[in-house]
């Protein structure tokens, strides 16, 4: 499989065949142990869609955490609290409802991804908005995968940006 389309074919196929709760949480453990996420205030994370890595269990009440929020092609900060009401985006992602902030504020951000290598590269779902606000925006970022979709290479492109840690359960 060299091409994008058919390795996000794959991934899906595998995710389906995997415990996701049970990685979602080891994952969870990890990065709730790193020294980047134990000395942050401001996390952005990823609100799951049913067959992602759900890390919703980091949330707790000595940081501040957010969730993005597409508009156009660019990816907004918005601030998130667990019982905050969210809208379903044309993406069929759950999204705040609040004013977004300055996303300068972020110690980290973490990157929702279908597979990933070895050179932290990842490969999402194809519309660019994290390659695009991480390339803007120069804050920590992990990015969650299930071992079996760590990959040696992807095939990269020119705008394809590497997260500075992916993590896996």
């Amino acid at each position: 499989m060299e091409n994008k389309t058919d390795l996000r074919i794959w991934a899906k196929s595998i995710r389906k065949t995997l415990n996701l709760p049970e990685i979602s949480n080891r994952i969870a453990d990890k990065i709730s142990n790193l020294p980047q996420f134990k000395q942050a205030q401001n996390v952005m994370l990823f609100y799951p869609l049913k067959s992602e890595i759900n890390l919703l269990s980091l949330i707790n009440n000595n940081k501040k955490f957010y969730l993005p929020k597409v508009e156009g092609e660019n990816l907004l900060v918005c601030p998130f609290k667990e019982n905050d009401t969210l809208n379903i985006s044309s993406f069929g992602t759950k999204e705040p409802c609040r004013e977004n902030v300055s996303p300068e504020i972020l110690d980290v951000i973490i990157v929702p991804a279908l597979l990933a290598d070895k050179n932290n590269f990842r490969l999402g779902y194809g519309g660019g908005f994290y390659d695009r606000f991480l390339a803007k925006h120069k804050i920590y970022s992990i990015t969650p995968v299930p071992s079996k979709l760590l990959l040696d290479k992807l095939p990269t492109e020119k705008y394809d940006i590497p997260v500075d840690l992916v993590i896996t359960e």
